[in-house]
């Protein structure tokens, strides 16, 4: 594996001293085996559509479809799955069966470290006391363990079906080799990153920021990311999507100003994507491939023919890599099983606990302290009560809308609004996803870059803010 690597590395590295083929290398079979399911992604991932009065994208009606027709069923759904998370491993390290040791996919699957089982039991239990609501009130109530398995455990789980079995349309054929190319210019001296992370951004944006956290990781885990890049695009390009932000916008009783609302958003997101990766801890990241497989991208345009020309060559190039489509059902497959059996039971665990610190506990208060005299300074009314709704974001994304949504003033529930859209790092989703894959993130880097987010972020939004409500 690692010769191989190597010799692909040896090729990228020549390509930009490589002429692109004339037009006849490429027969019509290729063209379209590279359009065909390029345009299905772009579809399916990247398009926005209006559906049930509200802004997503073809995987997001597919899931939004499934979730309500099985709501009911959903949660017991997955706590079966929880269940079986936990017995498999088990099994598999009580009778060591062969099928372990010949399957790489599932022996990362389910031989796995004790911490990450002892958590998956933890998700387990919990979802089986907010099942049947046994034990502690404070674990299954409708604020705690209510919210993650009835409200994020559904989507989540439609969300990643599609997601995952679809994600090889945008990844395997070749979509983004093309659009890495066309905009790398742009991507490149403005946030330090690949064209092909602007896709990333997209699905976050008319989809759901987890989607774009796990385009990030798959990219990272084959190659196409260095460690900075990955860390650098999951926390900084996987933005709340528009459908989310209406939700915000309406539960704190400002959707007549959303248009200013989401400007808001997306301007203080850019400048926070400008800053944040030229400052430590994202600055420090290496600049190294994932070393199993090692470097797989160039998008270097060679000097004998145009961006265009040599976007589309790329992508041709890479679509006619595969040559079994069921390798890429596969894939799909694989992608929805580590999805549902490793990841969202720690969303069940680690969501659950952080809803019961920030709901049943002063920590949060404590922890937005210094905040106050900040936002007194910007002149924020209520600042007292505006502080833990602007910290209890780490917990979870829709928790600042709930705290802020009693606050009188409309100028101070714009910012808590605009504020809890920008921060992105939220731990019963995104960062459970980041500290689960293998992109080279820590807990505490991601406390610190949801500090930085939050203080430069603020300071636009304050003053956008007091622009709009003068």
């Amino acid at each position: 594996m690692e010769l191989e690597a190597k010799k692909r590395q040896v090729d990228l590295q020549q390509t930009s001293t490589v002429s692109i083929p004339d037009s006849g290398s490429h027969s019509l079979g290729s063209y379209l085996k590279f359009i065909i399911p390029s345009l299905l992604g772009l579809l399916l991932f990247l398009i926005p559509v209006s559906f049930q009065g509200k802004v997503t994208i073809g995987v997001g009606i597919l899931a939004e479809s499934v979730n309500g027709w099985f709501a009911d069923y959903i949660p017991s759904f997955m706590t079966i799955v929880f269940g079986l998370s936990v017995l498999l491993v088990i099994y598999a390290k009580m009778v060591d069966p062969l099928w372990l040791k010949t399957h790489l996919f599932l022996k990362e699957l389910f031989d796995i470290h004790p911490f990450w089982f002892s958590m998956r039991v933890v998700g387990l239990l919990f979802a089986v006391m907010t099942l049947f609501k046994i034990g502690p009130e404070w674990i299954w109530s409708d604020v705690t363990g209510g919210t993650v398995l009835y409200a994020l455990v559904p989507v989540l789980a439609t969300w990643f079906l599609f997601a995952g079995l679809l994600m090889p349309l945008l990844l395997e054929f070749g979509l983004m080799e093309f659009i890495g190319t066309m905009v790398q210019k742009l991507m490149k001296p403005l946030f330090q990153l690949p064209g092909r992370s602007s896709i990333d951004a997209v699905a976050s944006w008319m989809g759901s920021g987890t989607v774009g956290v796990l385009i990030t990781t798959k990219q990272y885990e084959e190659g196409y990311y260095t460690k900075r890049e990955a860390a650098v695009v999951a926390t900084t390009f996987s933005i709340t999507s528009i459908a989310f932000s209406l939700v915000v916008i309406s539960f704190i009783g400002l959707d007549h100003m959303f248009v200013p609302f989401y400007l808001t958003v997306v301007v203080a997101g850019l400048i926070a994507a400008i800053v944040c990766p030229r400052i430590p801890p994202l600055s420090r990241k290496k600049d190294t491939y994932y070393e199993p497989v090692g470097k797989q991208i160039a998008e270097t345009v060679p000097t004998t023919t145009s961006r265009f020309k040599w976007s589309i060559h790329q992508g041709v190039e890479k679509a006619g890599q595969v040559k079994d489509f069921k390798i890429v059902i596969h894939k799909g497959l694989q992608n929805v099983l580590d999805i549902w059996f490793s990841l969202i039971p720690l969303v069940m665990a680690l969501g659950t606990l952080s809803l019961i610190i920030a709901e049943f506990t002063p920590f949060f208060s404590y922890l937005s302290y210094p905040l106050i005299p900040l936002l007194e300074w910007m002149q924020i009314p209520e600042a007292s009560e505006a502080a833990p709704a602007m910290i209890v974001g780490f917990a979870d994304m829709f928790l600042p809308a709930v705290l802020g949504s009693g606050i009188e003033s409309e100028l101070t529930r714009f910012v808590i609004a605009a504020v809890s859209l920008t921060q992105l790092i939220y731990m019963s989703e995104i960062g459970i996803l980041l500290i689960k894959s293998k992109i080279p993130i820590s807990f505490l880097e991601l406390v610190i870059i949801f500090v930085q987010r939050t203080l430069i972020t603020l300071p636009v939004i304050v003053l956008m803010a007091h622009l709009l409500f003068f």
